[in-house]
């Protein structure tokens, strides 16, 4: 069997599979087992291939045929210009989720050095992206699932990227907000999906853990918890975003309109509501840091 047709061969069992991108994900699989790009499969397609390699490139592929995420198998996702370790166990960075941490940035430079905090972080997707987009930002990382938070730690280390710390906290519970006072954003890309929904999701995101979906009976929890917890934390100019699911704008909004200003709504590339951001009045006293000591100090 040459390249081409070992090529060929991973491609069929996807297509036979019913897979939505036969040629992305087998071009994607193929590269991870024999380390070659697209225009070096086909420049090289008459070269012998490698039993072993050809062996784990159609094994990865008949993962992926089964409802693997293509990520999970890959080990790894781009985010942002970063390369991100994902796997079972964290949720999986996804393209729109960029126009959050780009909404976030935005906002936030003017600031010389914001103190951050990014709630439900998983993998830290938005926490790197936002602190490789405003160096000197420093960035608290939240995430109470120790599967997530082996992910979230080993991405700090392997992207280098400085200013970012993983804190394993409960976003739910009010005490966890403590250690935090005069903040200038949280951000968070919370679990959003509503409970009786979570049945009807593709395959492969109902691959991807429960928690990091499940956002309640009406997919709200995490946001009002946001308002009710998390936003008192902002000093007065300070900036929230959080990404959100269809048709969660106008909720958010109420949510939040008790106590941000210059409320704004964000679309992705497909149209959709995506982002709600804002700013926490300037008028406003700034919120009590109770017993609390900042996680940076």
């Amino acid at each position: 069997m040459n390249l081409g047709e070992a090529y060929r061969a991973g491609k069929r069992l996807l297509d036979a599979a019913g897979n939505e991108s036969p040629a992305f994900d087998a071009g994607c699989l193929f590269q991870k087992a024999f380390g070659l790009d697209r225009q070096q499969r086909i420049l090289r397609s008459a070269a012998p291939a490698d039993r072993e390699k050809t062996a784990a490139y159609l094994g990865m592929a008949r993962d992926r045929a089964a409802g693997r995420p293509l990520q999970y198998i890959l080990g790894e996702w781009p985010f942002l210009g970063l390369t991100l370790a994902v796997g079972e166990g964290v949720l999986i960075p996804r393209e729109e989720t960029e126009l959050l941490v780009r909404a976030a940035a935005r906002r936030l430079k003017p600031v010389r050095r914001p103190e951050v905090v990014d709630l439900c972080s998983g993998s830290g997707a938005v926490a790197l992206g936002l602190a490789s987009l405003l160096p000197g930002a420093r960035v608290a990382a939240a995430e109470k699932y120790e599967g997530a938070l082996a992910f979230l730690r080993r991405n700090i280390r392997e992207t280098g990227v400085p200013g970012v710390t993983a804190v394993k906290l409960d976003v739910l519970d009010p005490k966890a907000a403590e250690g935090f006072h005069e903040l200038d954003a949280v951000v968070s890309n919370p679990p959003y999906v509503r409970r009786g929904e979570l049945a009807s999701l593709q395959r492969d995101v109902r691959r991807e853990p429960r928690e990091a979906l499940d956002g309640g009976d009406d997919g709200l929890a995490f946001y009002r918890a946001i308002a009710a917890v998390w936003l008192p934390k902002l000093k007065p100019g300070g900036v929230a975003a959080v990404e959100i699911g269809e048709g969660q704008a106008a909720d958010i909004r109420a949510l939040f309109s008790g106590i941000l200003e210059d409320i704004r709504v964000y679309q992705d590339f497909n149209g959709l509501d995506r982002v709600v951001a804002g700013r926490r009045g300037k008028t406003e006293p700034a919120p009590d840091p109770g017993k609390g000591q900042s996680l940076w100090n």
